[in-house]
């Protein structure tokens, strides 16, 4: 069975191009937070809210197993910061599951969250950092773990077409 998985900081299309490359290789897509909220029955917003961060990536971390031991095919997209805690970076490098970091700069990150700001409460939190402060803060925490995925694609200037396009080749 394959598995692939799609991770990235947010804004880097890990939704869009799962969704498309599901389309293409007839994979059943699953975005893991989806995938979490249908499962606890509410949103990831409320069980940060409710119950914290720990909780969420207990959450997570058992989730990402249940997805990755299915015994079928699937394209999974993770959370921006799924790899980064209980060791679910591991399961990047497994030798049934080929991973994708999908590489964007922080201007062209920028760029797209800016357009999503108000559908992304992170983003909108008290701080001095402009948007490209905070992304490269964070990418700099986090770009050992987005390091672990297999393959870097790089999403600046492609389309999703060129994108799905560059993972099919590597698969």
């Amino acid at each position: 069975m394959k598995k692939i998985i799609l991770v990235g900081y947010m804004g880097s299309g890990k939704s869009t191009i799962g969704k498309k490359l599901a389309e293409d290789l007839s994979f059943p897509f699953i975005d893991l937070d989806d995938y979490i909220e249908q499962k606890e029955q509410t949103s990831i917003s409320a069980i940060f809210k409710n119950k914290g961060e720990i909780h969420f990536r207990k959450l997570e971390h058992l989730a990402l197993r249940e997805i990755i031991d299915l015994p079928q095919n699937v394209i999974l997209s993770l959370g921006g910061g799924t790899p980064c805690y209980a060791n679910n970076h591991e399961v990047l490098q497994r030798e049934d599951v080929k991973s994708f970091y999908l590489k964007g700069s922080i201007k062209t990150l920028a760029n797209r969250l800016e357009k999503e700001k108000e559908h992304r409460p992170i983003l909108n939190q008290d701080t001095d950092d402009t948007l490209e402060t905070f992304i490269a803060k964070h990418l700099f925490d986090r770009s050992y773990f987005y390091y672990q995925a297999k393959h870097i694609i790089s999403i600046d200037d492609k389309s999703v077409n060129e994108i799905v396009t560059d993972i099919k080749a590597l698969l």
